[in-house]
């Protein structure tokens, strides 16, 4: 009996395991199958805008990552070139039709033109002992609501290319990389497209021609309005054509002709509404010829002339419509368009574009020491780096520049020179604070000014203090005097307004529901950090490092991020007020 329930035992026993294993094959299948969904559905961009990351390699340990706008055609992702030359910081601008790529990575530079439609993608070098080069793409670049894409990997070809550099996506990560830092990998592809006679070559969808197949190629259509009429602009490229014009028919009808031209059809098939140009029909000849209709509305105006002009330095064929004007409106249109440009030019030269963030202390001066051994220096450098963080997400049109990134010792003068030189827009500097009385606790945000109370006085003395370790300092702070600070007040009563702004702004997002946030104002006293930037400038002591409690937390890294978070929500706050009223102050 008991040698049967033995045996039995053993039978239920492998019967377990069986079901047992059977059961873990079935859980690693399924848990296999979710992260392999979950991975696809990380790495692959959902149909329409989407976002792949791209990290820029720009020296040893050096680099950032930053989002590229992307698209997903069918099975094809298509990569957004503004985006991506943004992101590889590039500079570029958009002509009809075009897209122009320019670089200063080499001594001399060179600049690189892609056409919507065409396979051939143009490389300038601006030094003359280099040549031009042509590369031509697998894929031409395709127009998508504004914008010029071209597949993934063609576009880091491109770069690669035309940069000689590595430009590379990853199809298992979803993510591009790129090296700056140096020549590729590989052998240089810097002679890649090398063009030897270049008068005699010319771009044809897709195709490469002689000069004596087709003469020029009309890459856009621009139409200027004018109140005595419109200017309408045929954009080309390549050498010039013999053109001609036949003036306007009975219905409104002018033909305009170049030989040996081309153009795509479909792209320059123009219809307009409520002008003077109702249409404009290009039509390509077997022979090579081209011509355009440009249909006029001569029922609504009144149509005096139609005249042709070359402009050579452009590369343009000009056609001028004129009709009868009226002077005073002519005038008024003029008087509008040149308050639009002055308006446009104060607009950039206002714009909040970039922020200089200054992390304090660092080096051999580490502030602030709490009592269990939390330094200032890192607890700023950790939330200048958060806030840098946030703002270039966010923001991709602000520059961020940073007093220090690392921890070094950066003397409070070099502090203003750096932001005064980067041109920057905002100057904040981010501190902690102490105090004999272990129950102080709260942020607080200073300007510059004349102390008001004791406890500020204080304070700035404290962070004042420093410019004892810097080298030379009698010297280097020679007549830094109470009537100097006086001074230095005036100079920033300029700004005053803005800075007590942004300061008000930073204190009002703060999170209340712990200590560390308890705002306790904003004030003013003369921290020398302050003295020199030429801009709107706030210190922000986010916390005191004197207090156990608040010290605890600021050494938490999830507390120092939303201390950062916080701060950001002040500058987005205040920037959407600045640039409002400063729109409408130039709109008065």
């Amino acid at each position: 009996m008991l040698q049967g329930n033995k045996m039995h035992s053993t039978v239920m026993l492998h019967s377990s395991l069986r079901l047992s294993y059977r059961f873990a094959v079935l859980m690693i299948v399924a848990l296999m199958m979710f992260s392999s969904d979950t991975l696809s559905a990380a790495i692959a961009p959902q149909a329409g805008r989407s976002t792949v990351p791209l990290h820029v390699t720009t020296g040893k340990d050096q680099g950032y990552t930053i989002k590229v706008l992307v698209r997903r055609e069918g099975s094809a992702l298509m990569v957004d070139l503004e985006s991506m030359a943004r992101a590889l910081r590039l500079s570029f601008r958009r002509e009809a039709g075009m897209l122009v790529l320019e670089e200063a990575l080499g001594v001399s530079g060179s600049s690189c033109t892609v056409m919507i439609n065409n396979n051939f993608a143009k490389v300038i070098s601006m030094d003359p002992d280099h040549p031009n080069r042509i590369i031509q793409l697998q894929s031409a670049p395709s127009s998508i609501q504004s914008r010029i894409y071209l597949p993934v990997n063609q576009a880091c070809r491109l770069f690669t290319l035309w940069l000689d550099r590595e430009v590379v996506y990853s199809y298992s990560s979803g993510m591009m990389n790129a090296w700056l830092n140096g020549k590729r990998f590989g052998e240089s592809v810097g002679l890649v497209g090398l063009v030897k006679n270049e008068e005699k070559l010319s771009v044809k969808g897709g195709e490469s021609t002689h000069a004596e197949d087709v003469s020029t190629v009309i890459t856009g259509i621009e139409i200027e309005k004018r109140a005595n009429g419109v200017i309408i602009s045929f954009l080309a490229s390549g050498n010039p054509a013999q053109s001609s014009l036949l003036k306007p028919d009975a219905e409104g009808y002018v033909y305009f002709s170049l030989e040996k031209a081309s153009c795509d059809i479909n792209t320059l098939s123009k219809i307009y509404s409520g002008g003077v140009v109702k249409a404009i029909t290009p039509k390509q000849f077997a022979e090579g010829g081209l011509q355009f209709t440009v249909a006029l509305d001569n029922k609504s105006f009144e149509i005096t002339s139609v005249e042709f002009h070359r402009d050579e330095k452009n590369n343009r064929y000009v056609l001028y419509v004129r009709s009868n004007a009226d002077v005073q409106e002519i005038r008024k249109k003029e008087i509008e368009q040149q308050n639009a440009q002055v308006i446009s030019r104060d607009v950039e030269k206002w714009k909040l574009n970039t922020i200089v963030l200054d992390a304090g202390h660092g080096g051999k001066d580490p502030g602030t020491i709490g009592f269990s051994g939390t330094r200032e220096k890192d607890v700023a450098l950790n939330i200048v780096h958060d806030l840098g963080t946030f703002i270039a997400q966010k923001w991709q049109d602000v520059n961020v520049v940073y007093t220090r990134k690392d921890d070094r010792f950066i003397p409070l003068h070099e502090r203003g020179k750096i932001a005064n030189q980067s041109g920057g827009k905002l100057f904040i500097s981010v501190h902690c604070n102490a105090s004999p009385n272990r129950s102080a606790q709260g942020s607080e945000v200073y300007i510059l000014g004349l102390h008001k109370n004791k406890a500020a006085l204080d304070v700035a003395m404290f962070e004042n203090s420093v410019i004892r370790q810097e080298d030379n300092f009698q010297e280097q702070y020679k007549g830094f005097s109470e009537e100097h600070l006086i001074m230095s007040s005036m100079a920033q009563n300029a700004f005053a307004k803005q800075s007590t702004s942004l300061a008000q702004y930073i204190i009002r997002p703060v999170d209340r529901q712990s200590s560390v946030n308890n705002a306790r104002g904003v004030r003013q006293a003369g921290f020398m950090v302050l003295w020199t930037p030429s801009m709107p400038s706030i210190l922000v002591e986010v916390g005191y490092l004197s207090n156990p409690e608040e010290e605890q937390m600021l050494r938490d890294r999830q507390v120092q991020t939303k201390v950062a978070y916080g701060i950001f929500k002040g500058v987005q706050a205040y920037r959407k007020n600045y640039e409002t009223i400063s729109k409408a102050a130039l709109a008065e």
